[in-house]
């Protein structure tokens, strides 16, 4: 009698055949894919303005999801029965992170706090419950490969809506997101503008800020050239490639040095993956999509170059670059565990613009250390599973990933990214997607099938 070498663990509705359901997993309808589905759509195609009625900006429908997420994690994990079998390096980080969190929420309480950093540093710390909550469910929560392209399928049609209002807002000088009013929801805090850049206006689009805005389009366009080259259906592949376009055409409306330079970061991990026919295409389109911006905003390409040029005279630049002498005034005073999570508070001091500045003043050294163990631990496990994919759809996704927390890591320098709740809110997102790929990867397969405890016993 012979003996099979595959695992019960290891079944899934692909390795069968089409629409044959044989997974270790019991069938459930609303599964971890379709709550995270929820949530992306809730974050990005509703304006960031709006809120539940007497929130902060917190009281975004996607963050009230995400703090969810969080408790749904903790109570999986207290059922014996539910909690998955196997290692996940990024709970450990996640873990330091949580456990710098507290102790920066109390440093800050024993130095005292005026009304406005107390009420901060409590809304700072809802952030961490959200924050963790998305990056545990996308790493212990996804199944299988199927539903993790799943996910982000949803999340590049989000892009691709958003990148479409961008433009609009662009070409028309009209703010389409009146337009997008949800009833129980109302606006609050700042509402962006149009500002006017040289030839250009700068537009937000969904988000709360132009750069936002630049950096989640940067870092939304690397899937959506991922499933233009490899979704299954030919017709499927063309739909991509359009949003593919509109993704990288909504870059420049923004008017931000924050997006060229996240798009070339992006193109820096991305290219050395691509075969010489892809480059090629590549290079074509980005010509075409050159040619096209030229004919439409001729003055657009010479401000875009002035804002590299000239940007040793840029108030935008000097202004951050003066504010140097500020950032250490304050940070030597308390460099270890600094002033607290959250505390502080724009209105009350001055703006960064730099988060992470932002991370030295709040948490100190060891906050910045823990911010920068996430963002490596996360490109590790990414670095990981494409060497050990054998397929080079997976092997171009985890390239994807890379280069988005190339791209956080960047950004952190040019704007406080983590006080934007979208970009925040889809940072977690990347990083537990790292996760996943590891655990579908890894050479064992209980570890790889992500299978519950009640399984395997």
């Amino acid at each position: 009698m012979t003996m099979s070498l595959l695992h019960p663990a290891d079944l899934e509705p692909a390795s069968v055949a089409t629409g044959v359901y044989a997974s270790r997993r019991r069938y459930a309808r609303v599964d971890a894919a379709v709550l995270l589905g929820l949530m992306l759509c809730l974050l990005m195609l509703i304006p960031a303005k709006l809120i539940v009625p007497n929130m902060t900006d917190l009281g975004r429908p996607a963050l009230i999801i995400a703090v969810l997420m969080s408790a749904w994690w903790v109570l999986v994990r207290c059922n014996p029965r539910l909690s998955m079998v196997g290692p996940q390096p990024i709970r450990w980080v996640v873990l330091l992170y949580l456990l710098w969190a507290i102790l920066s929420y109390a440093v800050g309480f024993l130095r005292g706090l005026t009304t406005m950093e107390a009420n901060s540093a409590d809304r700072a710390m809802l952030y961490v419950a959200a924050f963790a909550g998305v990056l545990l469910v996308v790493a212990d929560g996804l199944p299988n490969w199927d539903r993790l392209r799943l996910v982000f399928r949803v999340f590049v049609w989000c892009a691709g809506f958003m990148a479409l209002v961008g433009l609009l807002q662009f070409v028309f000088w009209t703010d389409v997101t009146v337009y997008l009013m949800v009833p129980g929801l109302e606006p609050k805090g700042f509402v962006p503008g149009f500002e006017v850049r040289g030839a250009g206006v700068r537009v937000a689009s969904t988000t709360l800020h132009y750069i936002e805005f630049s950096a989640v389009m940067a870092m939304a366009l690397p899937f959506a050239i991922h499933f233009a080259r490899f979704a299954p259906e030919r017709k499927s592949r063309q739909r991509f490639v359009i949003l593919a376009l509109v993704i990288a055409a909504a870059i420049p409306t923004t008017v931000s040095r924050t997006g060229f330079l996240a798009a070339g970061l992006m193109l820096l991990v991305m290219v050395p993956v691509w075969d010489g026919r892809m480059r090629y295409n590549m290079a074509v389109t980005a010509a075409g999509l050159l040619a096209a911006l030229m004919f439409l905003k001729p003055g657009l390409i010479n401000t875009v170059v002035g804002l590299f040029t000239g940007a040793s005279e840029d108030p935008s630049v000097t202004s951050r670059t003066e504010r140097y002498d500020m950032v250490q005034s304050y940070f030597v005073q308390r460099p270890w565990l600094g002033r607290g999570i959250g505390t502080w508070v724009s209105p009350q001091y001055q703006y960064l613009d730099n988060q992470w500045f932002a991370q030295a003043l709040t948490g100190g050294l060891v906050g910045v250390a823990v911010l920068v163990a996430l963002h490596l631990v996360s490109i590790a496990l990414a670095v990981i599973a494409l060497r050990r994919a054998s397929r080079p759809e997976d092997r171009h996704f985890c390239a994807a990933l890379i280069s988005t927390q190339i791209i956080a890591i960047a950004v952190g320098f040019t704007f406080d990214s983590l006080s934007f709740t979208t970009f925040a809110t889809l940072l977690p997102f990347m990083m537990g997607a790292t996760g996943a790929v590891w655990r579908f990867t890894h050479p064992r397969r209980a570890v790889r099938t992500s299978t519950a405890r009640w399984y395997a016993a």
